[in-house]
């Protein structure tokens, strides 16, 4: 395959990837884009509390075996 044929290519494809994110795909709303960042942070604040309780728990349970 010459460069041309591979350069033609990637126009083509950088072409539709412009027509497609600007012509075809649905955007969020500001508040909807907003509203799922915060779930997101949220959601990740709990998860990292929860692994952190997860942790001290088995660090102290093995503390406790190893001192038997």
């Amino acid at each position: 395959m010459s460069i041309k044929v591979k350069m033609r290519k990637f126009i083509n494809y950088c072409k539709e990837s412009y027509t497609e994110l600007t012509k075809k795909v649905t955007w969020p709303t500001w508040a909807k884009l907003q509203s799922s960042a915060i779930l997101v942070m949220v959601t990740t604040v709990i998860l990292a509390i929860a692994l952190f309780v997860v942790d001290y728990l088995i660090q102290h349970a093995m503390t406790w075996i190893y001192t038997l």
